[in-house]
């Protein structure tokens, strides 16, 4: 939600949700970004950046469900890595033009015509 001051400027206050749309994700992220961090990165910059964040999330899925071991002094915060990578990919998709609940919805129906019968005739499954 943003307000007007009695100098003119305006602050956006970001008020917390439970359930969020995923368009609402985009809005509040671009927002965000003018508000504290000027401009987006350039996108290559934030390839980078979320393939650097995938690999912190991968860490600690190896070392909480995978034969490794937390070092001393190791952060284990799973939802917080996982909450990095979905940032990183949302300004992505800010930067792109890419609507992302229009982008998850086609991914459904791709999937539910390719897949819809695969996963049942599985024996490994």
């Amino acid at each position: 939600r943003q307000t007007t001051g009695k100098n003119g400027s305006v602050t956006t206050k970001f008020e917390k949700s439970t359930d969020m749309e995923l368009s609402e994700l985009q809005k509040r992220v671009d927002a965000w970004i003018r508000e504290y961090g000027v401009r987006y990165f350039s996108e290559l910059t934030n390839m980078a950046i979320l393939t650097e964040e995938v690999g912190e999330l991968a860490r600690v899925m190896a070392r909480k469900y995978g034969d490794q071991s937390f070092k001393a002094g190791e952060k284990e915060n799973l939802a917080d890595e996982m909450a990095d990578v979905l940032w990183v990919l949302v300004c992505l998709a800010n930067q792109t033009g890419v609507n992302l609940t229009e982008a998850l919805e086609a991914n459904f129906a791709k999937k539910t015509a390719r897949d819809k019968e695969r996963h049942r005739n599985n024996p490994k499954l």
